[in-house]
């Protein structure tokens, strides 16, 4: 009988024993000892990352690779065009003074050449300009000018020279040269420059459409950073057909008068006598 409790009690401790060993160990009132650093570590996902060699490429460092490719500009015309000096740094004002035109400055001798292929139109190799009269008609002293095959009118004046063997009707190529810088015509007071315009073909009485009728340096910008195909065709064509083929002049018309020549004459001085001078011819006869 005594036997058989003990064995019992051997049963149970024996189980106990087992459950406490199988069960997680716990803290004071319960609380697991399990670190929570550990119980978060297993409770989060595992993250893996790839960290990149010392040999990997620096986001500061370009990619290595050949020059890009430069793509010359679109070609929006039939007709190629030259900035009209060449061989010469230049400057002009991109804005309108006064007229329609372009003062190039450059050294004097420097080349102007044709901006486009052409028939030369006018030639002058005088400088008739005068500032006592200031005519119209030749203000830019020596010039050329050219009617290019677009149908324009091209003009270059203040010209120290104008190239040998060029007159009317006379065929030209862009880029031959029809003179060269000075400054003629109202220019003689100023530096070397290029007086540059853009017009229409027009009878020699109509000088104020041959000096400048289109703002030209849309087309200088383009024909000098290397777009050569950009025209003023259209857009001349455009304000013939508005004003018509020879307009009023309406800026800088009219000339000065000449003075006129003056003489001075000294007129003679009378003497003077006691009798007034008779009103009638006095005749002396001989006494005898």
């Amino acid at each position: 009988m005594r036997a058989g409790h003990l064995g019992r009690w051997a049963a149970l401790a024996g189980a106990a024993l087992l459950a406490s060993a199988c069960s997680p160990a716990t803290g004071v009132a319960g609380v697991s000892a399990q670190s929570s650093a550990a119980a978060t570590a297993s409770a989060s996902p595992s993250v893996t990352g790839t960290i990149p060699s010392g040999d990997a490429q620096s986001a500061d460092t370009p990619p290595q690779g050949e020059d890009p490719t430069k793509i010359p500009p679109p070609k929006v015309s039939k007709y190629t065009y030259s900035f009209p000096v060449q061989g010469c740094k230049t400057t002009y004002e991109r804005k309108l003074l006064v007229l329609p035109k372009t003062t190039i400055w450059a050294a004097k001798g420097c080349a102007f050449v044709s901006p486009v292929d052409g028939v030369v139109d006018e030639v002058n190799t005088l400088n008739r300009w005068s500032s006592a009269t200031d005519v119209g008609a030749a203000r830019e002293g020596r010039y050329v000018t050219i009617i290019g095959e677009d149908g324009v009118r091209y003009l270059g004046g203040h010209l120290d020279t104008v190239a040998d063997g060029l007159k009317p009707g006379v065929k030209v190529k862009v880029g031959q040269t029809l003179g060269r810088v000075g400054n003629s015509g109202n220019a003689g007071i100023t530096a070397p420059n290029l007086y540059f315009a853009i017009s229409w073909k027009t009878g020699p009485a109509y000088w104020w459409v041959r000096r400048g009728m289109v703002n030209p340096w849309t087309y200088l910008e383009a024909w000098e950073s290397g777009n050569k195909t950009l025209s003023p065709k259209e857009e001349t064509l455009k304000l013939r057909g508005r004003v018509g083929e020879t307009p009023p002049c309406s800026v800088q018309c009219a000339s000065k008068q000449a003075p006129e020549p003056t003489t001075t004459t000294k007129k003679k001085k009378k003497k003077k006598t006691g009798a007034k001078p008779s009103q009638t011819p006095i005749i002396i006869t001989d006494p005898a």
